[in-house]
């Protein structure tokens, strides 16, 4: 069987997006977009890869001519699909570690006017240590300062020859505080008040939000992947859901927009100035019932989100929590937040992810709190009335966390003769160990009173107490199968 390669490769066309970041994710979703709206005629250019980290190879790029497969299953309209694509977005990869030169010859090129970036959620960091003569400087931030530095040289600070910077960490603000650390280092590095003026004026930073699960390489599916459905030997082949979206957000959206309209090729790319309501879009909904459902399907004898789905109580508890509680609180237009509830559900039903339910517990009061707390809070001053099923969702965590039975920096909880570990903050661990054996009312109580995992009382919501206590104690007395049922009936 032959190997993915150069007989594969449409026509290369120039560099226009430089991109610090090999990984599986970028791979999947922006470079695999890039050459989609690059066949529909609507971009025209090509990714030079910078690898933003010493350590790894880049052989297989090298025999596979930067070629690779993209293949895409889940779930659409209710039917499975599974879709692949031989993807040649990207022309050249660069190590700067081992040719720094290759990486300068990037940042001159002519039509280079896009930087995308994956590195990571620590990857937007300050480092006093890096040098501008590091050849590359230690962080990205210190990179991309280098790469932006050596084109405002090379173009004499020309205006037009400003770069549009896409950062896809997954962090708030990641283009606000990627421009911040570059502003650190032209402070640190003392380089010139006009370079520091053409990156404010010239350069675009712009906030993103992005969404896909990307599950790397297939592994061993990989060589029956290769046999029935490519027909090639791939090493670089990686495994995505067909859902997507990538909200790029910036005073300047037009003129983002002009310069990359990949929303005109079809792509689920959504340009904006303001990336809020669709963080909270994501955050509440895909986050939120994740969240919201995960700890009492667990505690019911369930192992993936694919299994519980399968449940009809626990669906029937996702659909409510989902159309009913969290969607009237997000501040965007009901068919498009509908839209997107419909897109979560079928993402949880994904018949080839096995999203493992306790790793989803890890560290739930912090995420409560981020992602459910806020629906629960607003659907309350909306209605009126408390949600019921994201109310249930607390009474679950306590369920979940009651333990007094310690293990290796964790909880040992049990879920009838199994036992499981309860992974969260020191403090958090130290609370419920403290208060598992008092009675369901007062381990509510002081729950919610915790002002240091809520950042408020929450028995001062209305009700609210009263309701977990019931949840919890209909948890432990008639088991959270029965609960859980009590509450979608």
């Amino acid at each position: 069987m032959r190997q993915i390669g150069k007989s594969d490769r449409a026509t290369t066309r120039d560099v226009v997006v430089a991109q610090f970041g090999e990984g599986n994710f970028l791979r999947a979703f922006a470079d695999y977009m890039i050459d989609v709206a690059g066949e529909k005629g609507v971009f025209d250019g090509s990714v030079a890869v910078i690898k933003p980290r010493a350590n790894g190879s880049l052989e297989a790029y090298a025999r596979q001519d930067s070629m690779y497969t993209v293949i895409l299953r889940g779930l659409r309209g209710g039917q499975k699909v599974v879709e692949h694509r031989a993807v040649s977005a990207i022309s050249r990869v660069v190590n700067p570690y081992d040719d720094y030169d290759g990486f300068l010859e990037i940042a001159r090129g002519e039509a280079l006017r896009i930087v995308i970036s994956n590195t990571t959620e620590a990857g937007i960091a300050y480092d006093e240590n890096d040098k501008l003569d590091q050849r590359p400087a230690g962080t990205f931030p210190g990179k991309l300062t280098q790469l932006l530095y050596a084109r405002y040289l090379h173009f004499s600070g020309a205006h037009k020859r400003g770069l549009i910077i896409l950062p896809t960490e997954l962090i708030e603000q990641n283009g606000s505080k990627l421009r911040e650390c570059v502003q650190k280092f032209i402070a640190l590095w003392e380089l010139p008040e006009a370079f520091a003026k053409w990156v404010d004026k010239a350069c675009i930073f712009c906030d993103c939000l992005v969404d896909r699960i990307v599950s790397g390489h297939p592994g061993d599916e990989a060589e029956a992947l290769e046999r029935e459905l490519l027909g090639y030997r791939d090493e670089l082949m990686v495994l995505g859901e067909p859902f997507g979206l990538w909200v790029i957000a910036s005073e300047y959206r037009d003129e983002v927009q002009a310069a990359f309209p990949l929303d005109r090729a079809g792509l689920p790319v959504v340009f904006t100035d303001d990336v809020r309501p669709y963080r909270e879009l994501k955050v509440r909904l895909l986050n939120g019932a994740h969240t919201s459902m995960v700890l009492a399907a667990y505690l019911m004898g369930l192992e993936t989100v694919g299994e519980a789905m399968a449940e009809p109580s626990v669906r029937a508890f996702v659909e409510r929590a989902l159309y009913c509680e969290v969607a009237p609180t997000v501040p965007l237009p009901p068919e498009e937040v509908r839209a997107f509830a419909d897109s979560v559900v079928e993402r949880f039903e994904n018949p080839f992810l096995r999203h493992k339910l306790l790793s989803i517990a890890l560290n739930s009061v912090s995420k409560w709190r981020a992602r459910v707390l806020p629906s629960l809070k607003d659907s309350l001053a909306k209605t009126g009335e408390l949600p019921t099923c994201l109310s249930f969702s607390l009474a679950a965590l306590a369920a979940f966390y009651r333990s007094g039975e310690r293990g290796y920096g964790c909880l040992i909880g049990r879920r009838g003769m199994e036992t499981y570990e309860i992974r969260d903050d020191a403090g958090v661990l130290d609370f419920f160990e403290a208060n598992a054996g008092l009675p369901s009312a007062e381990l509510a109580e002081a729950l919610l009173g915790n002002v240091g995992f809520w950042g408020e009382d929450l028995n001062a919501l209305p009700g609210l107490t009263a309701r977990v206590t019931g949840c919890l104690e209909a948890i432990e007395s008639q088991g959270v199968a029965y609960a859980i049922k009590s509450v979608v009936s």
